[in-house]
This record gives structure tokens, C-alpha cells and sequence, in this order.
């Protein structure tokens, strides 16, 4: 007999070895890589049936149920709460209606997780009915994306993670497991999928204007150094932190980033730091690890990307366009070399193979510009260190987990510079095999996720 369910399923009596189970530890899986990462879940309105399986077995913090929005308390731009939505719009007759109550009660760090059905399976639901192989109550809404993506945006969100789960719904002697896990890389097959995991960010604007530290790795760039300081621009009252991380120089940077900071202290305050690793992402993460700012940005000291355009970065942030704001150097004509040609195909090319193995959109994987909150990047470093260290150049360490944080990003695009100091230190085939490399890591780990 087909179970009373929730996405497909309903109740699920504890110990059973049910295949509703199966598929709840499916879903709870791919749930659990965002809240893991957050302060603590609250499963929103839980429907008559739901026994509260899924929530238990969601990995999280701190857990717990609500039924009215005022049982949300009000949330802040340094907390993460996941709102955890079991069926619930395919429950509800005005989706935009309770969206738009949330919305006043959720801050700008939370997410909603829906687990939403198929709408190209309704027929199923149906036949179990008509057949009765099913107890509970039918559901009334089967949401497609265009119909949920506007929907979404009416109640004033978007959505920045979608994850079709439960291909296959039944163990199959351990094919189950297979046929889920590449399930989810293959195009059109996984769509078929009996279940999606949405998760929506809401789009609030920041009532302030949110200090900023600016990361700059500095690796023989004495000629860069004091242009970077002098072309740093005002972001309107906004409290600036400059870090330079020197590494390994032998053209005497560090020497020069000694002489410039008295000189530029009374308008920027300025600290400067030496790597004892190696590699960009080295350096990033040593700026980061000493920031003061509120968000956390990254300038090349190469200057190739302009640093008066760093507002552009900063504002798209403080007006809630996204919690993750990536530069793009591939939208407008580059001046003189900035890149050679065969650098540009494969910047093409990294930009779609990774926006297709995160359901991202990206025009640039590899600018080094790149904004966030501090809070996130702390949630960034436990995925990592979860996930372990795989990036020598810093994009894809934050790339990937911005995705399954579900950040939200947006490309701001720059008219990218050509060097007028020193030269660049990317060797095209070698570097090019290593992030071919972590994209396939992704391929494998990122978007399909746990074996189970």
C-alpha cells in the first residue's frame, strides 16, 4: 500500500523499514548540507500528517515547530534560522499571501527550505487517490518553476538553491543509491525527480552602511602598492579596513607596502601582513582571518580590476541584490592584453562548466574580486573544513560553498585593466588542468552530494 506522504509521502512510523524512509533521509541529506551551517531550523506550519520525521532527522543546531509567523522572532544580518516548509506550498492556496507575512519576520541571513512536489508527478497523487492507496488530505497545488519562481518574487525573494531529490525512491539492493546520486549531475533525467529542495532568500536592503575590509595579496607588485591606496575610493561613509598580505616578493613589495602605510594612515587605516604559506588562497585566507570589517572584500594588487569600482561591489551588497557579490571581467572589451585569448576561452569555459555543476549562474568564475559578509565566510571556513581544502586560488573555495549556503550571488561587471607593473604569474595549462580538477570535485561532491 502506497504510505500516507508528505512529498509523495506522509506519515512514517519510527524504525520502519519503509521506502517513505528512504526518501525522507534523502531529502533530510541534501537539507542538512545548508542547515548544518545554520543557527538553528524551525519547520514552519507543519502539515496534520507530518509525524516530524524530517525535522529530526535534519541536521542543525538548535530545532523546533512554529504555526504562525509571530512565533518567528525577528531575525538579524548575523544569524542564519532555516524556515523549513515540509509540502507546505503544495498545501497552501495563497503561497504569495504567507510569504509576504514571513517576510516581515525573517532577516536578511534566513532561508526558507521548501520541499515542493513535482508537478509533473501530480497524476500520481491522483491514481493513489482514486485507487485509495492514500489517507491524506490530497494535495491542491502543484507548483511549476516559472509559477513558483514568480511567486517567489511577488512575496519579495528569490530563489538561490533548487535540488531535484528521490529519483528513485526504493533502496534496490544499494541501486537506489546509485541511481539517486548521478541522478542529480544528468540533465532532464533529474527533473523527473519525485521532490525539489527550494530554498529562497529574501531580499531586504541593509538600513546601514556596514564596514568593509579590503583584502589586497601582494606578490611582486612593488609598482601597484601606493595606486592601490590612492584610487581607493569613498563608499560614502563607510568604515574601510585595508589588509595587504605580501607573499614571498623578491622585487621588494614588502619593502614598499613599509613605506607607503605611514603616508596613507591618516585617510586609511592600513595593516600589512607576510605569508608563511603559499598561493593566493593562502593569502586570502590570512586577510580574512585578521578583518575587522563587517563585509570582506578582495583586490588584486595587480589593479587589473579598477579599485574605484569597488562601490559598485559594496552597494549591489547594501541594496540586498545578493549575499555574494562576484566581479565579471567577460561582459565589456578588455583594454590592450589584459588577457590573452586562449585565457579568455578557458575563463568562458570555467564560467559555464561550474554554473552548471551548482545551478549558478556565473559570467566569471575566476575575477578576484569577490564581496561577502564576515558571518558567511565563518560559515564558509567550517564547510571547509568539512569538505576539506582543495582551491591553491581562493575562487572556488568560495564559489562552492556560496551555493550550498544558498547565498545568492550576482556578477558585477568591470572593464578589465591591462598590467602597467610586473607580470602575471598564471601558467595557463598547468592552472588549467588544476581547476579543471576542482570542477569535477564539484561535479561529484558538490552537486550530487552524499552517497545514501
Amino acid at each position: 500500500m502506497m504510505p500516507d506522504a508528505t512529498p509523495g509521502p506522509g506519515p512514517v512510523v519510527r524504525g520502519q523499514p519503509h521506502w517513505t524512509t528512504y526518501l525522507y533521509r534523502l531529502i533530510a541529506g541534501e537539507v542538512s548540507s545548508l542547515t548544518r551551517y545554520c543557527d538553528r531550523v524551525v519547520q514552519w506550519q507543519p502539515q496534520p500528517f507530518d509525524s516530524g520525521y524530517l525535522l529530526d532527522r535534519i541536521e542543525a543546531p538548535a530545532k523546533s515547530t512554529a504555526v504562525h509567523a509571530s512565533e518567528l522572532s525577528p531575525g538579524d544580518d548575523q544569524s542564519r534560522v532555516a524556515v523549513l516548509m515540509n509540502g507546505t506550498f503544495n498545501y497552501s492556496s495563497d503561497i504569495q499571501g504567507f510569504l509576504l507575512d514571513l517576510h516581515a519576520r525573517l532577516g536578511r541571513g534566513d532561508r526558507i527550505v521548501s520541499v515542493c512536489y513535482n508537478p509533473y508527478l501530480q497524476w500520481l497523487y491522483r491514481l493513489a487517490n482514486a485507487i485509495g492507496l492514500r489517507r491524506a488530505a490530497m494535495p491542491t497545488t502543484f507548483l511549476t518553476r516559472v509559477d513558483l519562481d514568480d511567486l517567489v518574487r511577488l512575496g519579495g525573494y528569490e530563489v538561490v538553491r533548487r535540488r531535484p531529490i528521490g529519483l528513485c525512491p526504493f533502496r534496490l539492493f544499494g541501486l537506489g543509491s546509485l541511481v539517486n546520486w548521478f541522478g542529480k549531475m544528468v540533465p532532464l533525467v533529474r527533473w523527473f525527480a519525485l521532490v525539489s529542495i527550494v530554498v529562497l532568500r529574501p531580499i531586504k536592503p541593509t538600513t546601514k552602511r556596514p564596514s568593509l575590509t579590503i583584502v589586497i595579496p601582494a606578490r611582486n607588485e612593488r609598482g601597484n602598492i601606493e595606486a592601490a591606496l590612492q584610487r581607493m575610493p569613498d563608499l560614502g561613509g563607510a568604515v574601510l579596513d585595508v589588509i595587504f598580505v605580501e607573499g614571498h616578493s623578491n622585487d621588494g613589495t614588502w619593502q614598499e607596502i613599509q613605506r607607503v602605510i605611514p603616508l596613507y594612515q591618516h585617510r586609511l587605516p592600513v595593516r600589512a601582513f607576510q605569508q608563511t604559506g603559499k598561493g593566493k588562497s593562502d593569502a586570502v585566507r590570512l586577510g580574512f582571518q585578521h578583518a575587522r570589517g563587517e563585509l570582506l572584500t578582495i583586490l588584486d594588487a595587480d589593479l587589473t580590476m579598477p579599485p574605484e569600482l569597488l562601490h559598485r561591489f559594496y552597494d549591489a551588497w547594501c541594496d540586498g541584490r545578493a549575499d555574494f557579490v562576484n566581479g565579471s571581467r567577460l561582459t565589456y572589451p578588455m583594454e590592450g592584453e589584459a588577457m590573452r585569448f586562449l585565457n579568455r576561452l578557458g575563463n568562458v569555459f570555467f564560467a559555464r562548466a561550474v554554473s552548471a555543476v551548482l545551478d549558478s549562474r556565473l559570467g566569471d568564475t575566476l575575477c578576484g574580486t569577490k564581496l561577502l559578509a564576515r558571518t558567511d565566510f565563518a560559515r564558509m571556513v567550517r564547510w571547509r573544513s568539512d569538505f576539506g581544502d582543495f582551491d591553491p586560488f581562493g575562487d572556488f573555495e568560495l564559489l562552492f560553498p556560496a551555493a550550498v549556503l544558498g547565498l545568492g550571488n550576482i556578477d558585477v561587471p568591470i572593464a578589465y585593466r591591462a598590467r602597467t607593473y610586473g607580470s602575471t604569474s598564471i601558467q595557463r595549462f598547468r592552472h588549467g588542468f588544476m581547476l579543471l580538477k576542482m570542477t569535477l570535485i564539484g561535479l561529484f561532491r558538490v552537486r550530487a552530494g552524499r552517497w545514501v
